[in-house]
């Protein structure tokens, strides 16, 4: 659904009720929004594993605020844990970042695709 205001014409579809299959891209997005948890996420090699403890000695912060900026990664599914014995070790989940960069390409992508087909109608027409 649309509504128009004078020149513009807006989605309104969305305002009542957010997209269910959007809410994984807003959590990563959301969660991607801070600079600690972007800079916790920079300290990982590729397929590396790091824990609370190696993470807490990179930063001048307590560490029940880096425990909170991971909880945050691990509930947007960035990060995932896996506990041995009393250690918890965190690892990247790529394939989430992606899967929301993917989700937001094609968002982007379409209404390229929407632009490009309006302009070459109103070439048609004139």
């Amino acid at each position: 659904m649309s509504f128009t205001t004078g020149r513009h014409t807006m989605r309104t579809e969305h305002l009542d009720r957010f997209p269910e299959d959007w809410q994984p891209v807003a959590q990563v997005f959301s969660a991607l929004g801070d600079t600690t948890r972007q800079n916790i996420l920079l300290l990982f090699e590729p397929g590396e594993e790091l824990s609370i403890k190696t993470i807490a000695s990179m930063f001048a912060l307590g560490r029940s605020t880096i425990v909170h900026h991971l909880s945050i990664l691990e509930e947007a599914e960035i990060l995932s844990v896996r506990r041995t014995g009393r250690q918890t070790l965190y690892s990247i989940r790529y394939d989430q970042m992606l899967g929301s960069l993917e989700k937001l390409r094609l968002y982007i992508e379409a209404d390229l695709n929407t632009l490009a087909t309006d302009a070459n109608h109103k070439r048609e027409i004139t």
